[in-house]
């Protein structure tokens, strides 16, 4: 089974050799490598010179420079390295962020999956961090794959249209969603983990400030309020302890009254809620049945 990958990569000078050293050392070798260079102003475009005369399946392609880092420009660079590699013959192609590490065998993992499962569209793998564990900490469930190390079968990506420029975020978690609705399974396999280098932010005032964005990115990809509210209380016992919480429920209250737009259509919408609302009935079963709260779902 033959894959591709692209990566965008924006300022990532810090961490791109992480990911270089990770997927040269795969045990199944990949087809074709494109590295997007997004207007990085560091080192990033230089290091991945350093490694493209050894190895010619990896590929560079710079992108002028940008004001900006949001998740629109992701999108955009990842269709530039789309371009580039459209026209090859492969089953599988990875969305794979500049800041991340994973073993040897992480993709020959993922692919075997793809080979068992025919309809698995979309496959990935929790993400730890130094400080989190997606696992424990956040609401985890199966159907959901990361967005910094994502694998689609062709077909399905080319199905869902890729991914949508969105300033805000949640290009990947629309690409999922929007899989799952034209009838593709979607999974994340916790027999493995990728890790991610980049922080959330440095201080606690970064940390508030990312929660607050993860607010109104809950409010414009249309979470339910109900699961929105066990959400923030979920937050209220991690760290930062219950400011963490109030920060998301601000960025979720703030984009009511300012009436911010919401990207998703309304059969994407519809989806996502019941799926909330099923998620939630499970939680509410077991917890009634053990005591206990299950967040993997």
């Amino acid at each position: 089974m033959k894959y591709i990958l692209i990566t965008p990569a924006h300022n990532e000078a810090g961490f791109i050799e992480q990911t270089l050293n990770s997927v040269i050392a795969q045990t199944r070798l990949r087809e074709r490598w494109v590295i997007v260079d997004d207007g990085s102003t560091d080192a990033t475009a230089k290091i991945v010179e350093g490694y493209t005369d050894d190895h010619p399946w990896i590929e560079l392609v710079r992108r002028p420079q940008r004001q900006d880092r949001d998740f629109a420009g992701k999108a955009h660079a990842f269709n530039a390295g789309w371009k580039r590699i459209r026209s090859l013959d492969f089953a599988v192609i990875g969305n794979l962020d500049a800041d991340i590490s994973f073993e040897p065998d992480y993709f020959e993992f993922l692919l075997g999956k793809f080979g068992k499962h025919s309809r698995l569209g979309v496959a990935g793998t929790p993400m730890l961090e130094a400080n989190h564990d997606a696992l424990k900490d956040s609401f985890y469930h199966f159907k959901d794959v990361f967005g910094a190390c994502q694998l689609f079968r062709r077909e399905c990506f080319e199905e869902v249209g890729g991914y949508t420029p969105i300033k805000w975020g949640g290009i990947d978690w629309l690409a999922v969603r929007t899989a799952r609705l034209k009838g593709w399974e979607t999974r994340s396999f916790p027999d493995k983990a990728f890790f991610h280098h980049r922080p959330m932010g440095e201080t606690d005032s970064n940390v508030w400030k990312a929660r607050f964005d993860y607010g109104r990115k809950d409010y414009f990809l249309g979470n339910h309020p109900l699961w929105q509210v066990f959400r923030i209380g979920y937050q209220m016992f991690k760290r930062p302890y219950v400011a963490g919480g109030l920060a998301l429920a601000a960025g979720y209250l703030y984009s009511i009254v300012a009436g911010v737009e919401r990207p998703v259509t309304a059969d994407v919408l519809k989806l996502h809620r019941s799926e909330q609302l099923e998620r939630l009935k499970s939680l509410f079963a077991h917890f009634a049945k053990t005591g206990r709260i299950n967040v993997r779902g």
